[in-house]
């Protein structure tokens, strides 16, 4: 599905942080960058801010970073809600590039936190992805199974839908 970020995979981190973005993870990325170019590669965000969430790196591509990044900016000067964002998403934001071989480099700052060595789960989450270690992973599948063992036997998760408008807006975490 073209634009946007599904599926799920586990991919080897170096002792560099070098890891392989998915391919079809590659090609939302390419999509969206707008000064993408083959011989320099695509441009990802990696947020790395312990306050948002607790257990993944989070990955967006220019084009979400770029819409976030004015919804903070438009907010009022100086207001706290304005400088928590500014401190969650702009402080804590890694700019990376996926290179000719469709790798990046995860450095230790946005690693270490999160225990992420050997080993990551890309986990699409529609207009960003995230990565995180197998052990969060499972602890995020273990969660969800909870969630819906305790709902009735015949629900149907696409309900939850209901409570939403249709929309084409893109949102944006």
């Amino acid at each position: 599905m073209a634009g946007m970020f599904i599926g799920e995979s586990v991919h080897k981190v170096d002792n560099k942080g070098r890891v392989s973005i998915p391919s079809d993870f590659r090609v939302v990325l390419q999509e969206h960058d707008p000064t993408y170019d083959p011989a320099r590669g695509a441009r990802v965000v990696v947020n790395y801010a312990k306050h948002k969430q607790k257990s993944h790196l989070e990955c967006y591509t220019i084009e979400a970073f770029e819409a976030l990044t004015k919804r903070i900016l438009a907010m009022p000067a100086g207001s706290r809600e304005k400088r928590a964002l500014q401190a969650i998403y702009l402080s804590k934001a890694h700019p990376a590039m996926v290179d000719e071989t469709g790798r990046m480099v995860l450095p230790a700052k946005c690693r270490d936190p999160f225990g992420i060595a050997g080993e990551a789960v890309f986990m699409a989450s529609g207009d960003t992805f995230k990565i995180l270690t197998p052990e969060a992973y499972e602890a995020e599948m273990a969660a969800l199974e909870s969630y819906l063992d305790d709902l009735d036997d015949d629900f149907d998760p696409a309900s939850l839908l209901n409570a939403y408008p249709d929309t084409d807006s893109g949102a944006v975490h």
